[in-house]
């Protein structure tokens, strides 16, 4: 089969690959129908994570070939929307709603869904299918459920974004502008977009932001509290990662307030003394996915939220290296390939 490799940083590369097959009696494999490039990729492609001959992508929606004998849940034949994370789904910790940390977690991105198949382990804990199959239109929406839809769920869950409530949403990459409609979608009253690119603040317009702050680090902080009356936001979702965003997305929050933070953390520190006397809540980390699925898939085919608006670019699969590149130069919000 076909699969990308990242060869190193900046080298990306579409080649023949192994067939998966079933190693486990728990594993499924499908045939992917839809994959796409993650911010999260872009750090290996910058040299910021160590990368050599890596398969590449966690992010997949597709059609079951073949399931091992102890796979229950699914079968062949089935439309399949995974998280990036596969989970036993049993465990104590992905019972309590953290199935991100199961005790058997396996992250997708080791196996590498830009291809055109994959092993999916625990497959009955990790898959969850769909009412049918999904007109071709629905498609990019349910690959969005993999995990930037799923993220920016959870980090609005995680600022516990509702009724009466002001959310800032920093990062206005696919997870912050699909943070921003989980926000519009549990009820927030006014939702603070911080972006700078008029293509993200017209989509993040169209999925619910009633305001758009373009500044950026303190004076992206003032004038969030200029916007609410000096109190700072009552939730603020962190989609970035970086020293800057966490410092902008704590400071933005209001005493008493909540920061969802689920920009993957890179040389990221926090000073005791201040987070102390913020006095906020911090909740976040790799996003359970899995948790929401069934709730985002359903409303994604009954065509309550259309998330696939965040794909702005699509390309074939052997066409994964400028897609990749066109991420890196912002040309691209996010990219989805087709196989």
């Amino acid at each position: 089969m076909r699969g990308v490799i990242m060869y190193a940083p900046g080298d990306v590369r579409v080649e023949d690959r192994e067939h998966p097959t079933i190693l486990e009696p728990t594993d499924a494999i499908i045939r992917v129908s839809a994959s796409c490039i993650c911010g999260s990729d872009l750090w290996p492609y910058r040299g910021a994570e160590p990368v050599d001959h890596n398969p590449m992508g966690h992010e997949y929606v597709g059609v079951v070939t073949e399931i091992g004998h102890d796979v229950e849940t699914v079968k062949v034949g089935d439309f399949v929307v995974g998280s990036f994370f596969a989970s036993d789904n049993t465990c104590e910790i992905c019972q309590a709603g953290y199935q991100s940390r199961c005790v058997h977690a396996e992250l997708m991105g080791t196996i590498g869904t830009q291809a055109e198949f994959a092993r999916i382990p625990l497959a009955d804990g990790t898959l969850v299918a769909t009412p049918g199959q999904p007109d071709a239109d629905l498609i990019p929406s349910l690959l969005a459920a993999s995990d930037v839809l799923g993220t920016g769920w959870f980090a609005a869950v995680a600022a516990e974004a509702g009724p009466g409530k002001t959310v800032a949403v920093v990062g206005d990459g696919a997870v912050g502008l699909l943070g921003i409609l989980a926000a519009r979608e549990l009820g927030a009253e006014r939702i603070i977009a911080m972006s700078r690119h008029a293509d993200r603040q017209a989509l993040a317009r169209e999925f619910g932001a009633t305001d758009i702050v373009e500044e950026r680090g303190e004076e992206g902080v003032e004038r969030i509290k200029e916007l609410t009356d000096g109190m700072g936001a009552h939730s603020v979702i962190e989609a970035v990662g970086t020293q800057e965003s966490m410092m902008q997305a704590i400071r933005a929050t209001r005493p008493g307030g909540h920061v969802g933070y689920v920009g993957v953390s890179h040389d990221v520190s926090l000073d005791g003394l201040e987070l102390f006397f913020s006095g906020i809540h911090l909740h976040g980390g790799p996003a359970p996915v899995r948790r929401f699925l069934p709730e985002l898939i359903q409303l994604i085919w009954d065509r309550k939220i259309d998330p696939g608006q965040v794909f702005d670019l699509t390309l074939p699969l052997e066409d994964a290296a400028e897609g990749y590149k066109a991420m890196d130069e912002r040309r691209a919000t996010k990219v989805l390939l087709t196989l």
